[in-house]
């Protein structure tokens, strides 16, 4: 049966942001061919919320945002929305250098992966 997922980010810098994985976030990964690199996530988790029109949308998660940040941040990393604190946790987002935005988030509830 289906035993993982697989994550595409489109963008118009997959160099940038391919380095960025690999040197900021530190994610290991695969050479599948003439450098195009696919990295290990860490464990993961899907939800589904009501909206107009589908779309997707990638978060990673952190056992303590304050902390994470000021380590992402020191890595030169940047915060383009502010820390806002939701019943299900407490989210912001970072630029990728290719312009696109990962969301960032400390879960108040419980995680699925650990199930």
């Amino acid at each position: 049966m289906i035993n993982g997922a697989h994550v595409i980010i489109y963008t118009t810098d997959a160099e940038a942001d391919r380095a960025f994985f690999r040197d900021v976030l530190e994610y290991p990964s695969v050479d599948a061919g003439h450098g195009w690199l696919i990295f290990k996530l860490p464990p993961a988790e899907v939800a589904m919320h009501p909206a107009a029109a589908g779309a997707h949308e990638l978060l990673l998660m952190c056992d303590n945002l304050e902390q994470t940040m000021a380590d992402l941040s020191a890595r030169g990393v940047e915060f383009v929305r502010p820390v806002e604190r939701q019943q299900w946790g407490v989210l912001t987002a970072f630029r990728l250098p290719g312009g696109g935005e990962v969301g960032l988030y400390e879960p108040l509830h419980e995680r699925a992966h650990d199930l």
